[in-house]
């Protein structure tokens, strides 16, 4: 065993991302200076993430899916989020923040399609089946557990999500919509004969998680990717919204129903809960 491998086995972390000596930064073994000016931010997002250089029909298919929701106006929670928490607190790192933290199983978050697209993938493989007797079968299976088929449905667009249209088509042109993604839409088209669910597309969402996986990106890695891919949009909502300095927005008073009533005896109730005597008087200073 040499030095090296030693040294690993004894360090507390080891890393093959990154690494910094007293004059250069190397990231993935390159000198991160050869890599400036000399690809683009998207290859060097691929390279960071993967571990290895990009091709350019990768680089490019890659390039889409981060243009693929730059933003969705006020309608996305996450860019709501980050302007209220900036009416607080005006910072961009807090409204950054923010919009991060709404991202999960309802929006933008792909790991879930991701994993249902992995596994379907496997289950076809392993099943034996034509792919539209499989899909028919696997949908079926889904609606008797009544689950869901992650990565379907938009509030908006009907039949077709057109930016998860166009990106599978960037896909498929270089050659890149894998036979995983194959299987899914598969699924989805099984899904779409079920009475009622024919306009029902597969959103940009799940498109990007069965691109991602093309590039051989992980389903957590797809979620990364996809938050990425939102923040130029998240960066120009806080900026617009530090430039407005309205302090502290709240939801309108009329936008809200509330349906607490007024008629409480809190002494009654409290009383019943079983609250002793000391407790019966506001405390005198």
């Amino acid at each position: 065993m040499d030095s090296g491998s030693t040294a690993a086995q004894d360090a507390y972390w080891t890393s093959a991302v990154s690494t910094v000596t007293g004059e250069k930064v190397y990231v993935r073994g390159y000198d991160l200076e050869d890599l400036i000016g000399r690809i683009p931010f998207s290859a060097a997002i691929f390279l960071m993430v993967r571990g290895r250089v990009p091709t350019p029909r990768e680089t490019r298919v890659l390039d889409a899916v981060l243009s693929g929701v730059l933003d969705y106006a006020l309608e996305k929670p996450g860019t709501v989020a980050a302007r209220f928490a900036v009416s607080a607190n005006p910072s961009m790192a807090i409204g950054m923040a923010a919009a991060c933290m709404s991202v999960g199983a309802h929006t933008l978050a792909t790991e879930d399609t991701g994993r249902f697209i992995v596994a379907s993938h496997r289950e076809y493989l392993d099943s034996g089946l034509a792919l539209d007797e499989f899909a028919d079968a696997k949908v079926a299976r889904l609606r008797a557990a009544k689950q869901r088929v992650p990565g379907l449905g938009h509030p908006v667009f009907k039949k077709v999500d057109p930016r998860g249209a166009l990106l599978r088509a960037v896909a498929v042109e270089e050659g890149l919509w894998g036979e995983a993604a194959e299987v899914y839409e598969a699924v989805h088209r099984a899904f779409t004969r079920l009475p009622g669910k024919s306009d029902i597309p597969i959103n940009d969402v799940g498109v990007m998680a069965a691109v991602l996986l093309s590039l051989g990106f992980t389903p957590e890695e797809g979620t990364g990717l996809a938050v990425l891919s939102t923040l130029p949009g998240v960066i120009a909502h806080v900026s617009e919204e530090l430039a407005a300095g309205k302090p502290i927005r709240v939801v309108p008073r009329a936008s809200v129903a509330y349906t607490g009533g007024t008629t409480g005896d809190f002494d009654a109730d409290r009383e019943a809960a079983g609250w002793d005597e000391r407790w019966r008087e506001p405390p005198q200073e």
